[in-house]
């Protein structure tokens, strides 16, 4: 379903009864809600949860943000390395003020949040900024954008830079997408024959926006170090992330889990830069634990 919140359109899908608790689910870079595997969210329901996931601003079927162009990705990557200022079209704060409408429009006060990668860095902000909204906080393979903190190599920086041979035709898209997915994916849980390329061709049948991508990824880089916000956060958390993890380097999720007060880290073996199917549980656990402190 389509609703207006915090000024713009996002679309939102609201899963299990009214009565059990809210979960709000906040994905990555790029990804849709989609990548919160229905069967994930069937299981999380199964937990007593009211799950809603949405695709964020500038992907999916959610608003998109075309006016301000295509960002100039280059430019922005030096001044980032030269401690520059960088300039995007919206903020990852901006996006946080999307995820508290989304629960002001369903006249919710308060939700239990789980973020991956970007969605993680969002959550952050969400539970430092408005911390009476947020009862429990699940950071899974995300971080606070210290410089202090490794980052991907540069053969997994290319890949994130690439684009498909042929943009405009679904094959050539499809092939890039699984690719990307393969090379950073968990190399102790290996999706099974054909799974990623279904998946991505789900996401991509329902919506194809390189360029909300490419402005999602400027608001990233321009949000810089959030390790001043990480105290901040008051509601209790658990920090998931990958040792394997090739995208975003598992002591980001140790950095956080130091840093965030009371925090809990379940560091998992094998695990890289997804949500593997064989982990869903653990998973699951993990964020019923962090909630049951909440309570």
């Amino acid at each position: 379903m389509q609703i207006s919140a915090n000024g713009i359109r996002l679309e939102v899908e609201d899963h299990g009864p009214a009565s059990g608790e809210p979960l709000l689910l906040i994905m990555g870079l790029g990804m849709q809600l989609l990548a919160w595997h229905e069967d994930f969210v069937a299981l999380l329901v199964r937990r007593g949860f009211r799950v809603i996931r949405y695709d964020n601003r500038d992907v999916g079927l959610s608003q998109y943000f075309d006016e301000h162009g295509r960002p100039a990705l280059g430019l922005a990557a030096m001044k980032h390395l030269f401690h520059l200022p960088v300039q995007s079209a919206y903020s990852l704060a901006d996006m946080a003020e999307d995820a508290r409408g989304i629960l002001d429009a369903l006249g919710l006060a308060r939700a239990h949040v789980c973020g991956a990668s970007m969605g993680g860095m969002i959550a952050q902000h969400l539970a430092a900024r408005h911390p009476e909204r947020v009862n429990s906080l699940t950071l899974m393979m995300t971080s606070s954008g210290s410089r202090r903190l490794p980052g991907p190599n540069l053969q997994m920086r290319a890949a994130l830079m690439s684009r498909p041979a042929n943009p405009h035709e679904h094959a050539s898209r499809l092939a890039h997408y699984t690719a990307l997915y393969t090379m950073i994916g968990s190399p102790a849980y290996p999706a099974p024959p054909g799974w990623l390329e279904a998946r991505a061709d789900l996401a991509l049948r329902r919506s194809y926006h390189p360029q909300g991508m490419a402005r999602q990824l400027m608001a990233i880089v321009a949000d810089g170090d959030r390790t001043p916000l990480l105290p901040r956060i008051q509601a209790p958390t658990h920090v998931i992330h990958g040792a394997a993890d090739p995208l975003v380097p598992s002591a980001a999720g140790q950095d956080l889990a130091r840093r965030i007060q009371g925090a809990t880290l379940d560091l998992i073996p094998g695990m890289g830069h997804d949500l593997p199917e064989p982990l869903w549980g653990r998973f699951s656990d993990g964020i019923a634990a962090v909630a049951q402190r909440s309570r």
